[in-house]
């Protein structure tokens, strides 16, 4: 199957990715654009992993203000390079997850960044809560485990999935944006504040 240059064009604009490898996505794919978006997202994402344990020495802090002016929100965005936190998908990706932190409240960067108490006081609550409701003692366990999947999705940043696409958790967002940009970022630290009555 020929590769039309009409064929790449399409999908960069899909993917963002560079000519030379749409055109071999196209390839591979047999002119399949999906697939071809599928194939470039994977090897992306594959590319994000290695770039992983890179530093990121450099970066940006990012604010957001919620209309009615209740909630703001800093955030520290790093990447390696000056070169890459002036970019417009940086600084739109750290639009976004400050936008995110403001809706969806994390009480932690990471499953990392939880403590021991913390951690051993929600085992201890589910475990509780489990047994009230009669579950048998060789089950109880793999209940809490569920329970504390759930609390990391819940409390931890990197581990919520993305308001603004219901599909994508952030560290999958963070790892598509590592493919496109080509260095390492990762979520410093960040600080949410809230006016209620």
């Amino acid at each position: 199957m020929e590769v039309t240059a009409e064929m790449v064009k399409t999908l960069r604009q899909q993917s963002g990715a560079g000519i030379m490898e749409c055109k071999n996505a196209l390839k591979e794919t047999k002119g399949d654009i999906e697939e071809a978006v599928t194939y470039l997202r994977k090897r992306g994402m594959a590319k994000a992993d290695k770039k992983g344990d890179r530093s990121t020495g450099d970066g940006a802090i990012g604010s957001y203000i919620h209309a009615g002016n209740k909630i703001g929100v800093l955030v520290e965005l790093n990447c390696e390079t000056d070169f890459v936190a002036n970019t417009d998908e940086f600084k739109d990706l750290l639009k976004d997850i400050a936008m995110h932190i403001a809706a969806a409240k994390p009480r932690f960067t990471s499953r990392d960044d939880v403590t021991p108490e913390v951690m051993d006081k929600e085992r201890e609550i589910f475990a509780h809560q489990a047994r009230e409701s009669g579950k048998p003692d060789n089950i109880i366990d793999k209940i809490v485990d569920g329970k504390m999947s759930k609390f990391y999705e819940e409390n931890c940043l990197l581990d919520q999935t993305f308001i603004k696409d219901g599909e994508t958790t952030i560290q999958e967002l963070i790892k598509q944006k590592i493919a496109k940009l080509g260095e390492n970022i990762t979520v410093g630290a960040f600080s949410r504040f809230e006016i209620s009555k």
